[in-house]
């Protein structure tokens, strides 16, 4: 059974199986709690089949049910291979309409079939929406207007499915039986060179300042990505792997040099270099939610107003060649391993895995940039997480295993026989979730297991937010380590907010002595003012902000008292982060309405032109003293006392206060003074004393209160 289904044999093998056989099977392998909506529809399509098959049943074959298109986070209901095409179905059982989002649906796995799956490029592809109630069914067999050997999407009801497929077979002219490829099913993932020259069309027609909001010195990025890429191209020429480490103050542009390393590595002098290209992955959610929308919309608008014909769904296929989740590229490499793990070693399996000439056992790309790397898990979250196989279910269990996600992470890439490079961009004091390593897991994976990799890393890392400031120590007896001031973006005086903004905040948070200096150099330029009242904070962001500029209200994801303010917390999914930052302010779900919060997890790697930090009780100050705090729900506030989250949620503020580009306000709300005619707190959840530490320290900073 391949790991990248929950169910796949021969026709002949399905059709002579117990219906609620192959359920159990799928059970077995969905290693989540199964609805009953969903149990239903997968008996639905079980029984249906195994009568629409019956012609084919001695013929080569494959059925597969619930396929995973690797690295793409998709999952097609069933496939079929048959004759040497593949038919793509996605049923909806009970349905009697055929809805146009649903034909969309299907026609895009077969797109994506057809653009990163190696063993499909060359296929002819048919895509089959199966509403099992519809009465009616397609009659006309024509290619897609792709002109790609994809058919348009076929449309049938239960009662005409057998006919339709045996149409199609006709049609195509495909009489005699035909061997299936045994290894389809592991295929390795290679996108098309149509798609990442339409990814490259795409990124190059579009500003990606204007989505990271970068303000650094644009000489500066230039030259560490110039940095990266002389590395990059020593480790070819000696086939050799390397890792380099980029950090920087926020807001200095660390995702864009990764999106510029990406694509000036697949594209040299304007030509495609697919053999030795790069991806750009981050582990942020929400990042690569926002990054890709904004991309697809405006390169969709482009095109519309070029007169071209093209829908939301391609543009967001093109920029899925360079933007990729990385947990989905980690999930893609865990899916070849020998599973359980034995004696603590990790190793590929040759029958879930195809080997490659040019790559081995890896992944297409010599080139993998991880963003936000400092959010990387360590051994215990990713072993834990794989134990239970994922926390939601549906994902694969892997029992013991021995690595954290860095080490693994470059485990994946050293599966390369040539040469490989990996870039880390780093936030420094921005591991904001449990179980968020940092860049010293990095490091001890290199120095434990990867001796022979080279290190290229900033001179400049001594600060606590990076390893606790243990880079230099971790690193002494390394003799593959080259240091250069490059690799770490501190921006030059005329982009003062990146650099003077991240030591300001940095002294403010730890108590510093210059805190209020720093304030002092900041004020005149980048507005910082506080209040107690959250109507006044509203009114100044609309004051501040001019045409398209943005705003919003940040909180850390601890909040929990806000309801009384008239605060919303944005609920989680990338979906809501991708309406927070790009709808308009005609759009209620936009964050200009100054009504939902976003958490540090769904802003972090993303900026506002004005923001509101809005600060709860969880995070108090006693003197020179945080005081950590997590409300139970109910009726109180419970002290934090584990050191580790006191990072996570110290962090959490360090990612909220430096998300504004050109200014900011704090408010730290009054609480509830009130006393019940019994003579107790009308809410004790929200008592001033939560809050007047912190509005006095901020204050005693000098800043302005209005």
């Amino acid at each position: 059974m391949s790991n990248r289904c929950l169910y796949n044999t021969t026709f002949r093998q399905f059709i002579d199986t117990a219906p609620k056989e192959i359920l159990g099977t799928l059970h077995l392998n969905y290693h989540g709690d199964a609805l009953t909506t969903t149990d239903d529809a997968w008996i639905g399509e079980i029984t249906l089949l195994q009568q629409v098959l019956l012609p084919w049943k001695d013929e080569p074959s494959q059925i597969i049910f619930e396929y995973d298109i690797p690295r793409l986070g998709k999952r097609i209901d069933v496939v079929l291979l048959l004759r040497g095409i593949i038919f793509c179905l996605e049923f909806k059982v009970g349905q009697s309409s055929a809805l146009q989002a649903d034909v969309e649906q299907v026609m895009d796995y077969a797109l994506d079939l057809k653009n990163f799956h190696l063993y499909s490029h060359d296929r002819t592809i048919v895509p089959i929406l199966v509403p099992t109630s519809y009465t009616t069914v397609t009659t006309e067999f024509q290619p897609s207007v792709y002109d790609d050997s994809i058919y348009n999407p076929l449309i049938s009801g239960a009662d005409n499915l057998q006919n339709l497929i045996s149409g199609v077979l006709k049609h195509a002219g495909v009489i005699e039986p035909v061997e299936t490829n045994d290894n389809w099913i592991i295929s390795p993932y290679t996108p098309t060179p149509t798609i990442i020259e339409a990814a490259r069309s795409l990124y190059e027609n579009h500003s990606v300042e204007d989505i990271t909001k970068h303000e650094a010195e644009k000489v500066f990025t230039d030259a560490t990505t110039n940095y990266i890429l002389r590395v990059i191209q020593q480790s070819k020429e000696q086939n050799t792997k390397s890792i380099c480490f980029v950090t920087g103050v926020p807001g200095a542009g660390k995702t864009l040099v990764g999106l510029d390393v990406a694509i000036k590595q697949t594209y040299k002098d304007g030509e495609l270099d697919k053999e030795n290209g790069a991806v750009y992955l981050s582990g942020n959610g929400p990042l690569v939610a926002v990054l890709t929308e904004a991309l697809a919309r405006d390169n969709l608008k482009k095109c519309i107003d070029r007169g071209e014909k093209k829908n939301l769904s391609d543009s967001r296929r093109e920029v899925s060649e360079f933007i990729q989740i990385i947990h989905r590229y980690r999930d893609n490499m865990l899916a070849k391993i020998k599973n359980p793990v034995e004696n603590g070693i990790v190793e590929i399996d040759p029958e879930k895995a195809v080997k490659q000439e040019a790559t081995g056992y890896g992944e297409v790309e010599h080139v993998a940039i991880f963003d936000e790397a400092q959010r990387s898990w360590t051994h215990k979250r990713i072993a834990d997480y794989l134990k239970r196989g994922g926390t939601y279910g549906n994902k694969l269990k892997v029992p013991n295993f021995p690595m954290s996600e860095a080490e693994f992470l470059i485990w994946s890439l050293d599966q390369r026989e040539d040469w490989a490079v990996i870039v880390c961009l780093v936030g420094g004091g921005q591991e904001i979730n449990t179980g968020e390593a940092g860049i010293s897991e990095w490091i001890k994976a290199l120095n434990n297991r990867f001796p022979y990799w080279n290190i290229y890393i900033s001179d400049k890392l001594t600060e606590p937010e990076y390893a606790e400031g243990r880079v230099n120590e971790l690193l002494q007896d390394n003799d593959r380590v080259t240091f250069s001031d490059q690799l770490h973006l501190a921006v030059s005086q005329r982009s003062f907010r990146a650099e003077t903004m991240s030591a300001f905040i940095h002294s403010l948070l730890s108590f510093q002595p210059d805190a209020s200096s720093l304030y002092n150099d900041i004020k005149d330029r980048y507005p910082i003012v506080l209040t107690r009242d959250m109507d006044k904070a509203r009114a100044w962001l609309r004051k501040q902000a001019r045409g398209t500029q943005q705003t919003g209200v940040l909180v850390t994801k601890v909040a929990a008292r806000f309801k009384p303010l008239a605060v919303n917390i944005l609920a989680q999914g990338d979906e809501n982060a991708v309406h927070w930052f790009l709808e308009d302010k005609t759009d209620v779900r936009s964050s200009n309405y100054l009504e939902d919060a976003a958490t540090e997890i769904q802003v972090q790697g993303l900026e506002l032109d004005y923001a509101c930090i809005l600060w709860d009780a969880d995070m108090r100050c006693d003197g020179k003293t945080w005081m950590y705090h997590k409300f139970n729900g109910k009726n109180k506030w419970i002290p934090e006392n584990n050191a580790e989250n006191q990072k996570y949620m110290l962090n959490a503020y360090r990612v909220l206060l430096t998300r504004a580009r050109q200014g900011m306000i704090i408010c730290v709300p009054a609480g509830n003074d009130r006393i019940t005619p019994e003579g107790f707190p009308e809410d004790a959840t929200r008592l001033p004393e939560f809050y007047n530490g912190t509005y006095e320290y901020l204050k005693s900073l000098g800043i302005e209160e209005i």
